[in-house]
């Protein structure tokens, strides 16, 4: 069991900085690529498998703290996903300049950033 909880706790890492850096690559063009959602999904599923995993063990954990922290992935999710949906669906137009959303693209590297910060200090 504690090679598969560190083989999901190494894919959330990676997935989450996935996210983050994408967003970072991508600053100043302001576009969700398809690859910011995946990541996104992937860390959404790797944390909840990793909180399941967790409770089955009987450890005690801060359920607020969780709570809050898939919330926020959850929120980071949709809107990787619905910035991706533009994003595919202004180069299928040939318009790539129409997939830029800068709302939607700095929320989802801000919230996994600050998704970062609540796992590194508290």
């Amino acid at each position: 069991m504690n090679i598969a909880l560190n083989v999901l706790l190494f894919m959330h890492i990676v997935s989450i900085a996935m996210v983050f850096g994408i967003w970072v690559a991508n600053f100043k063009r302001a576009v969700v690529v398809p690859g910011q959602f995946h990541a996104a999904l992937l860390a959404v599923i790797t944390g909840f498998a990793l909180y399941f995993i967790n409770m089955s063990q009987g450890l005690q954990l801060n359920h607020m703290l969780i709570g809050i922290k898939m919330v926020l992935a959850l929120i980071v999710c949709v809107a990787a996903f619905v910035g991706q949906k533009k994003y595919k669906d202004a180069h299928l137009a040939a318009r790539p300049e129409a997939g830029r959303n800068i709302a939607l693209a700095h929320t989802v590297g801000g919230l996994a950033l600050i998704n970062i910060g609540i796992a590194v200090f508290m």
